[in-house]
């Protein structure tokens, strides 16, 4: 580590009662093999590549795995999480997000697809953010202008693309910008739902993955890493 880099943070997490992983004999969630570990760590180090090649932000070259519980996410201002459908956070871990960004940080999320995991992931969301609704981020919002103008933006499905020719899964056939403010109009939760920008960044160097998929990924992503810096 050194000082003034941006690293990737990534969101360790409990699992839903369906979520992978839970109710394997002898699992230990902090340990790995569950949902917080999809695409990990390639799309960590792919998209940590892409922000030292198409950025000046110095940038860190591997990832840092975060555990709410262990009270160092202050360490790591810019927090993801994958698979969000799929999580539970005890009231402890909803606590200590909330301080994380009331003292700054920012949340980003992505791949989750459909209602039922919508309400999963919401559920958690709404004793993080009990005071603040999640809303649609109109296309004006600096977070879409920060480095690359994404006016245009379509929906990045997972590498399931590639065998199903589909763009959505589930019930998810639309894809959603949303996010919730803070008190002074910054937004500081980033929601990516029913789009899959992990597989986007784990898959840039995939032949059979197409490349406008990656492209806008890598983008969004780093529109928002921007953002959280600058805002």
């Amino acid at each position: 580590q050194t000082n003034g880099e941006w690293t990737f943070a990534r969101l360790m997490y409990p699992p839903a009662p369906y979520g992978r992983g839970y109710g394997r004999m002898g699992f230990d969630w902090t340990q790995g093999r569950s949902s917080w570990t999809t695409d990990y760590p390639r799309a960590d180090r792919h998209f940590a590549e892409a922000m030292r090649r198409l950025t000046r932000i110095h940038t860190r070259s591997v990832e840092q795995p975060v555990n709410l519980d262990e009270g160092d996410s202050y360490d790591w201002p810019y927090l993801y999480a994958v698979e969000v459908g799929h999580w539970k956070l005890t009231d402890a871990q909803a606590k200590a997000m909330r301080e994380f960004i009331d003292r700054g940080g920012f949340f980003m999320c992505d791949d989750f697809h459909g209602t039922r995991e919508w309400a999963i992931f919401e559920e958690s969301m709404q004793r993080v953010f009990p005071d603040h609704k999640i809303v649609e981020l109109e296309n004006s919002d600096p977070i879409f202008h920060t480095i690359y103008d994404l006016d245009d933006r379509y929906q990045v499905p997972g590498e399931q693309f590639v065998r199903s020719g589909r763009t959505y899964e589930y019930d998810g056939y639309k894809a959603a910008w949303r996010g919730i403010y803070d008190d002074k109009g910054r937004v500081v939760v980033a929601i990516c739902h029913n789009m899959d920008l992990g597989d986007s960044w784990e898959h840039a160097d995939n032949p059979q993955y197409p490349e406008r998929f990656s492209a806008l990924g890598i983008r969004i992503g780093i529109n928002y890493v921007t953002y959280s810096m600058t805002h």
